[in-house]
């Protein structure tokens, strides 16, 4: 088989075009109708969906998608507008948790309403519910295989 035209390297090409498609066109309309880049939508989203609204640094680090310096810059600007906080553990000096503030709460509840539409707009409405199983199953099977600490600190 010629590599150049390789099944695998095609599907693996048109999943990153496709995402990076995504996250550009969903960033777009993010950031002009709540004011949230994709990042600080994220960590919000991701603190919201845990339990307490919390999780340890190094827990969200593994879920996000930014680096471990990234994101504590994202985290010192989203608690300079308070939208997080920082806490200490109690039993451990060296973790820290990021916590979801009420304030950070409203912003991405505000958020999500117009952000789903967009999702399925430029996504969800263009697979049938079959597709949407199936693509869901496959993209939690890859995301196990590469990133098997994703969910870390995630309530099960």
């Amino acid at each position: 088989m010629d590599s150049l035209t390789d099944d695998r390297l095609t599907l693996a090409g048109l999943f990153i075009e496709t995402h990076a498609g995504l996250v550009s066109e969903l960033g777009r309309h993010l950031e002009a109708e709540s004011g949230l880049t994709n990042q600080w939508f994220e960590i919000l989203l991701r603190l919201a969906r845990s339990p307490g609204g919390r999780l340890r640094m190094t827990d969200l680090a593994r879920q996000v998608v930014i680096t471990p310096s990234g994101l504590t810059r994202s985290i010192d600007r989203m608690e300079e507008a308070g939208m997080v906080r920082r806490e200490a553990c109690s039993s451990d000096r060296r973790v820290f948790y990021a916590v979801l503030t009420p304030k950070g709460r409203r912003r991405i509840e505000g958020a999500l309403p117009r952000h789903i539409e967009h999702i399925d707009e430029c996504f969800t409405a263009h697979l049938d519910p079959k597709e949407r199983t199936a693509l869901e199953s496959a993209l939690r099977k890859l995301r196990a295989a590469l990133r098997p600490d994703s969910e870390a600190g995630v309530a099960t």
